[in-house]
């Protein structure tokens, strides 16, 4: 499996990789929650592959799935990497998948692996001391306004 391989190609031993297999693609942000709610693993990787057919039925999973991978990241606030396929037809779903065009699985993993650091990374810097952050477009504008207020004041 791709997304083993990338996880196994960054660090992760194999005894930490847990693979938990849904029966569809519709199930997929339930399976992710839950895991993400035991706080246990560092991020979650959601694969699958869904394949136009020709109703809507398509587009309202493919966008239940996607709404709902997103919700469990957000919420829970572990990392959840995409990669289910959207495809037209199964020799596309076949080419994403690993042969023409990349391997989304194993480009999931990588994901997985650097926002999971990421979360580290922002998670070990220290808290400003109790200062409220001015984000820089405001800050400028402060600061102009300020001097400006000066140059009236004289």
């Amino acid at each position: 499996m791709s997304a083993a391989d990338g996880l196994l190609r960054s660090g992760a031993r194999k005894k930490d990789i847990h693979l938990v297999r849904v029966p569809g693609a519709f199930e997929i942000p339930l399976a992710a929650r839950k895991l993400a709610e035991k706080k246990q693993y560092d991020a979650i990787i959601c694969i699958g592959c869904l394949l136009r057919g020709d109703t809507a039925h398509y587009d309202l999973i493919v966008n239940e799935v996607t709404r709902g991978i997103g919700q469990s990241a957000q919420e829970t606030g572990v990392p959840h990497a995409f990669g289910v396929l959207t495809c037209d037809t199964l020799e596309q779903a076949i080419d994403r998948a690993g042969l023409k065009m990349g391997n989304k699985g194993f480009e999931a993993a990588l994901a997985a692996v650097e926002m999971a650091s990421l979360k580290d990374a922002i998670g070990a810097q220290p808290p400003s001391a109790g200062r409220k952050q001015i984000p820089p477009s405001l800050a400028a504008n402060r600061r102009s306004h300020k001097s400006s207020a000066k140059k009236k004041q004289k």
